[in-house]
């Protein structure tokens, strides 16, 4: 067994296609094929259903993946280690994200690129439930989430502030004339809205039960990128948070405030406390405090 037999298995589970996964690791699919055989007959396991084209894991496949998952997340520690000790600071640092919430991480990846030039990012979006599993997994190596279901005995904690919110809406489809609005004028308004279940959603329900009233919801998604284009074609407006960035995206879009809009629990970035953690978090967690907790 070889650290590529895993890279190869965990890419096969990211595209979930013989092809593609060869191609995202630059060989062959018969290549492919062969070294993922060559790994069940040394696990004296099958761990791919296969039939004319890939149909998943089997159950075994499935357990062996998260342990595939977890070596490649130390070999990858052990070289940025090897790295930092050589005096760089190299490799992928993974950064998992709530979807809406008023810090924009590119504010945290900006400085950090400028800093660390050979570093590279791998972004992804999960509810704060998710991120900090993945953070005890170590499968994150830093993570943005609300604080209010965080246990500071398990991450150190750098809060970056209080998510409020406002009206994102194109320019070409509705107008405003105002400079905020309140909750009760956003009744009639058709909305797009994250999926139930999710933090920002259950914040945003909250917020209207206890004022009496039922959003206009036309759209559900769990996607914010299918919320801009849904608010981009004229098919509603959206609660986002101000200060995120999305009304950069188009010269079209525009963001009012809504008076006493705001979550909660305050933002945070996560490390985690316990061993082993990454030479790589370790040093962009002493960069996030130095520009988010100055002297």
């Amino acid at each position: 067994m070889d650290i590529k037999q895993l890279k190869f298995l965990i890419a096969l589970d990211q595209t979930r296609h013989f092809g593609q996964a060869a191609a995202l690791c630059h060989i062959t699919q018969p290549t492919l094929s062969m070294r993922l055989r060559n790994l069940e007959d040394e696990l004296d396991l099958v761990l791919v259903k296969r039939g004319q084209r890939f149909e998943g894991f089997t159950e075994a496949g499935e357990r062996i993946l998260a342990w595939a998952r977890t070596l490649l997340a130390a070999h990858d520690g052990l070289q940025a280690e090897a790295a930092s000790c050589r005096g760089q600071v190299v490799g992928s640092l993974r950064l998992g994200t709530v979807p809406l919430a008023s810090f924009n991480p590119m504010h945290l990846l900006l400085p950090l690129r400028e800093k660390y030039p050979e570093l590279q990012f791998q972004l992804s979006s999960h509810s704060t439930e998710q991120i900090m599993d993945g953070l005890s997994r170590n499968q994150l190596d830093l993570g943005i989430c609300y604080l209010d279901q965080v246990n500071a005995n398990f991450f150190e904690v750098i809060e970056l502030g209080t998510t409020t919110m406002g009206l994102l809406f194109d320019t070409q489809h509705f107008q405003f004339d105002t400079d905020s609005l309140r909750w009760e004028e956003l009744g009639d308004i058709p909305l797009g809205l994250l999926s139930k279940g999710m933090h920002y959603r259950q914040s945003l329900d909250l917020s209207f039960r206890s004022r009496g009233l039922e959003p206009n919801a036309v759209l559900e998604s769990d996607s914010t990128f299918q919320l801009v284009q849904a608010i981009n074609t004229g098919v509603c407006c959206a609660i986002m948070p101000l200060g995120c960035g999305l009304e950069d995206l188009s010269e079209h879009m525009r963001i009012i405030p809504i008076a006493d809009a705001s979550i909660h629990s305050p933002v945070g970035l996560l490390l985690r406390r316990s061993e082993p953690r990454s030479a790589i978090a370790e040093q962009c967690f002493d960069e996030a405090k130095r520009l988010f907790q100055p002297a």
